[in-house]
């Protein structure tokens, strides 16, 4: 299943330099994730600081459970939206009439 996490970070409740020391530590966390074929693609966001994910995992839990392992994250300095997706019916088979 892939899940699509949208997350943005929590720039009202916390310093931009308690940003910056984790930034390095929280960018080898999604590394190791895309390493262990977790996280399919990562994408920064231009709205607002923060990241999209798109993980490959079995579940929406088991990508919640993956993304809290990073620092920021572990930290209540990111928030998040975990939206499963599925097959766009366009990209199926079509049916001849």
């Amino acid at each position: 299943m892939e899940v699509l996490v949208i997350a943005r970070r929590r720039v009202e409740a916390f310093a931009e330099e308690e940003f910056a020391a984790l930034l390095e530590p929280e960018a080898e966390a999604v590394r190791r994730l895309y390493a262990r074929g977790f996280v399919r693609a990562c994408w920064s966001r231009e709205d607002v600081l923060g990241a999209c994910l798109l993980f490959e995992v079995e579940s929406v839990e088991r990508a919640r459970e993956l993304f809290e392992e990073a620092p920021l994250v572990a930290r209540g300095m990111v928030e998040a939206q975990f939206v499963p997706l599925r097959g766009y019916r366009g990209f199926g088979p079509r049916v001849s009439s």
